[in-house]
């Protein structure tokens, strides 16, 4: 008996034990199982408006100058001397002496030729006079026409030959002034072939000059971005057939900005369109347009200018035309090329289709398909659908240049 209590009895407190952790376990509440909210995604927004803009279309060249020649004796001789002008680099204005050329030998023709001259002159008052004498005699009768036809023909070659000493005077005066080589426009010395002491012949360079009045850069345009240009009539497209005006107006054209890297600065300068060429380029197909830059060395002594020096590679942003009425989003708004998504009242997802104006790497401008004041998702939306709900983060809107303007780039497809 005392065996069997001594076994059964933890068995039976274990029993109980038991039990009472099972009846705990069953009183306990059930917890009711519910799946957690899904986030609603946070979008950035941007709040649209219309506004005018003036298109700009970028193009690349170098700046050249208007006018580039050879500076040519046109008499031979030993120079004597040279403008401290000319030298590579050297400014100097129009009519500026810039060499001299050995003057005695035409001194000496000029004199010779002078002393024809005066001879000639005798020779004629002589004919004359005897003309006049045989003229009087043949009314009186007491001269025979073959005397008073010998004294017109003695006058005529006094006078032929008058006209030949003048011509030779002229001669001998132009040669001695072209041994002064005076310089034909303002300008700037490219490159100086001869120095004094050297003996040139007609023709010979003495030096390569360019003029600095203004200077030109050519800019070529692809079709595409022509129509982003409002060309007056004065700049006829090739398609016109018509003549090209060369214009000289400062105003004549869209204003163009020309910028560049100059030691180490980006500096700016204001140019306009003048001209297009009459032909597009052959290899690239291109329109070029030229811009013109008045007093590039600023030698009027502007000191807001900075000098524009001949042969750089500049950037330029031309002045298109102005459109009224734009909506301007970032480029990241744009999704397959012509659909953008906004946020409605209810904060749902719409996919809008726009017609675009014109995109470049980081702006788009629309022209329909927008209304004012409408939110513009400009951030990605994973799994974005339509209707979906999402939370809109408003954004300030896209940077704009100085002028407002849209820089250069082919239009969305």
């Amino acid at each position: 008996m005392k065996l069997s209590a001594k076994v059964f009895l933890p068995i039976a407190v274990l029993g109980v034990a038991v039990a009472v952790t099972i009846g705990m376990i069953s009183a306990r509440p059930t917890a009711e199982s519910e799946r957690p909210p899904s986030p609603v995604p946070l979008v950035e927004v941007v709040r649209v408006q219309p506004q005018s803009v003036s298109l700009r279309v970028d193009a690349q060249g170098s700046v050249e100058p208007r006018t580039e020649s050879d500076l040519v004796a046109e008499v031979a001789g030993r120079i004597v001397w040279s403008s401290p002008q000319l030298a590579s680099g050297g400014f100097f204005d129009e009519g500026d002496e810039l060499v001299r050329i050995d003057p005695r030998d035409y001194e000496v023709a000029h004199e010779g030729a002078m002393a024809a001259q005066a001879r000639a002159q005798s020779s004629l008052v002589h004919t004359t006079a005897t003309l006049e004498r045989h003229q009087s005699m043949r009314e009186q009768g007491i001269s025979s026409q073959a005397r008073l036809d010998e004294a017109l023909h003695a006058r005529a070659n006094a006078l032929a030959s008058v006209r030949e000493a003048k011509v030779a005077v002229r001669r001998a005066e132009l040669d001695l002034d072209r041994t002064r080589i005076r310089a034909p426009f303002a300008g700037r010395v490219r490159q100086k072939h001869v120095d004094v002491g050297q003996f040139v012949s007609r023709g010979v360079p003495i030096a390569r000059v360019y003029s600095v009045d203004y200077a030109e850069v050519r800019l070529p345009i692809r079709d595409a971005d022509l129509a982003y240009l409002d060309l007056p009539a004065a700049f006829p497209t090739e398609a016109t057939g018509t003549a090209l005006d060369q214009a000289t107006s400062r105003d004549a054209g869209a204003e163009v900005i020309l910028s560049a890297q100059v030691a180490g600065e980006r500096r700016t300068w204001k140019g306009r369109i003048v001209r297009t060429e009459g032909a597009r380029d052959a290899r690239t197909r291109m329109l070029n347009l030229v811009a013109r830059v008045e007093d590039p060395y600023a030698r009027s002594g502007d000191p807001d200018q900075e000098p524009l020096p001949i042969g750089i590679f500049v950037d330029a942003s031309v002045q298109g035309r102005r459109v009224e009425g734009v909506f301007e989003v970032p480029r990241s708004a744009l999704r397959r090329g012509d659909e953008v998504m906004v946020i409605d009242d209810r904060n749902q997802l719409r996919v809008r289709q726009v017609d675009v104006l014109r995109a470049d790497r980081e702006r788009a401008w629309i022209r329909s398909g927008l209304a004012p004041g409408e939110r513009v998702v400009v951030s990605p939306v994973d799994f974005a659908t339509e209707g979906m709900e999402v939370r809109g983060m408003e954004m300030a809107p896209p940077a704009r240049d100085t002028a407002g303007d849209a820089p250069e780039e082919a239009p969305a497809s």
